[in-house]
């Protein structure tokens, strides 16, 4: 027979346990662990083979007509998406607190009420008066949005039965949603969970493209379990810093897309614009070229991005500690880096300052950026300037080595179509166009001479 067994699950993490203490074993957190609803633990001898519905099954090759994307209006927000809304998917956007979730959403749910669509906007966090002044300061009065305040789910499900489906609903935020089948304040694991099934639950049986917006944790990580993310079909970040005006919608996870794409938004006095050349906004606007100073062509999915790369060598006296200050890369990485130009290239970082920054606030993760990263260090180290409009590429191995990267030749064509006349890189055929001077490094100690000679 069934018992039933309590367990504890911690309301940072969303791991389980079955006693009680007073911090959680895996996130080290105090005072988090909650009791749940208890568990029911069936015998091994249950026979479950008996008693439920029958579940249908299709053919894999059975025609049918496939799901038909809905444009947001914003190109940006659907090339992100994958090319638009696919009716009765569950997409997840988290993002810090002001970056301007809300009013993305609200701007693309106005655009597709304008478009004939039925669109419902609920909001958990804010009163139906100040949304509207919110769409009025945005120009989207207009709109036809049928918008609600309100955090039970129960009450949200029971007004959208009584009314025409709509085919875009936004929850804004999940974190704010209450079940009263569920023990427990909003917010909590279980609320979290248990409110996202249901509306996961009607917008797949209902065609709905549904939209839950989602709290961050002070590590940039959704708020709430885990498995949250595992039950939605898009996971979307909302990234940007509040020094400056750009923002980046990035996918994490999409069924219906490619994970690499992003948008790029611009925050203006009315709203988010459409960034139709994001190149120009991580590129400063100087005319003359400094030491330092490197371009390197980024691939963000299928779009190449180009960002410029900033290194600063400070020299200090005798007995001092230098220090490493990066701000757009990996430590790491630039440790192995200087290591590498020192041991290969005989170059001496071990008395001086080093100071690193992706301008623009970018954060870069590619491997294929350690060829501009060393090129902006061995300038600023010797005080000289790069060749003017170039373009940086290519991976360094620990032998000093120029490795070849993905996608060359897509990124020396945005390059070239920005203006840039030069590119150095791995000696790959392929890199070469022609409207670009190419020229392969096989070695570190190529640029290093390259540099020095300039």
């Amino acid at each position: 027979m069934a018992k039933p067994k309590k367990r504890y699950i911690c309301q940072a993490c969303g791991s389980v346990s079955h006693r009680w203490q007073g911090q959680c074993a895996d996130c080290a957190e105090w005072n988090t662990l909650v009791e749940d609803a208890p568990a029911t633990v069936f015998s091994l001898k249950h026979d479950l083979s008996s008693g439920g519905r029958a579940v249908e099954f299709v053919d894999l090759d059975k025609p049918g007509e496939m799901p038909i994307r809905q444009k947001t209006g914003l190109a940006e927000f659907d090339r992100a998406l994958g090319g638009g809304l696919v009716p009765g998917s569950a997409i997840l956007m988290g993002g810090d607190p002001g970056i301007g979730k809300s009013t993305l959403l609200l701007q693309a749910a106005a655009k597709v009420a304008r478009d004939g669509h039925s669109v419902a906007y609920v909001s958990g966090e804010e009163a139906s008066g100040q949304v509207r002044m919110r769409a009025a300061r945005l120009g989207l009065s207009d709109a036809p949005v049928k918008l609600a305040a309100a955090t039970g789910v129960r009450d949200i499900l029971t007004t959208l039965g009584q009314m025409e489906t709509p085919k875009f609903l936004v929850i804004d935020s999940i974190q704010t949603m209450h079940s009263d089948t569920i023990e427990g304040a909003p917010g909590t694991v279980s609320q979290v969970r248990g409110c996202a099934f249901e509306l996961i639950r009607y917008a797949k049986e209902n065609g709905v493209a549904l939209v839950l917006v989602g709290h961050v944790t002070k590590d940039g990580n959704i708020a709430g379990p885990r498995v949250l993310e595992h039950m939605v079909d898009v996971v979307m970040s909302f990234e940007g810093e509040r020094s400056h005006q750009y923002r980046i919608l990035r996918a994490l996870k999409n069924r219906f897309g490619a994970v690499d794409e992003i948008g790029v938004f611009s925050m203006e006095g009315e709203g988010l614009e459409e960034v139709e050349n994001p190149s120009m906004l991580f590129l400063s606007g100087r005319e003359q070229p400094m030491a330092g100073s490197a371009v390197f062509p980024a691939m963000e999915g299928t779009r190449p991005v180009l960002i410029e790369i900033q290194a600063l060598i400070v020299r200090l006296q005798s007995g001092a500690t230098p220090r490493r200050a990066v701000v757009g890369w990996d430590s790491g990485r630039l440790a192995m880096l200087l290591a590498v130009l020192e041991s290969r290239c005989g170059l001496s970082f071990s008395s001086a300052e080093v100071y690193l920054n992706v301008a623009g606030g970018y954060r870069l993760s590619d491997p294929a950026a350690d060829l501009a990263v060393a090129a902006a260090l061995v300038s600023a180290l010797a005080d000289k300037p790069l060749p003017d409009r170039s373009v940086w590429l290519g991976e360094v191995s620990l032998a000093g080595e120029v490795r070849p990267v993905a996608h060359g030749n897509v990124r020396m064509r945005e390059a070239a179509k920005l203006g840039f006349e030069r590119g150095y890189g791995p000696a790959d055929p392929k890199n070469n166009t022609s409207k670009l001077r190419y020229e392969g490094l096989a070695q570190l100690a190529n640029l290093v001479d390259r540099v020095m000679s300039n």
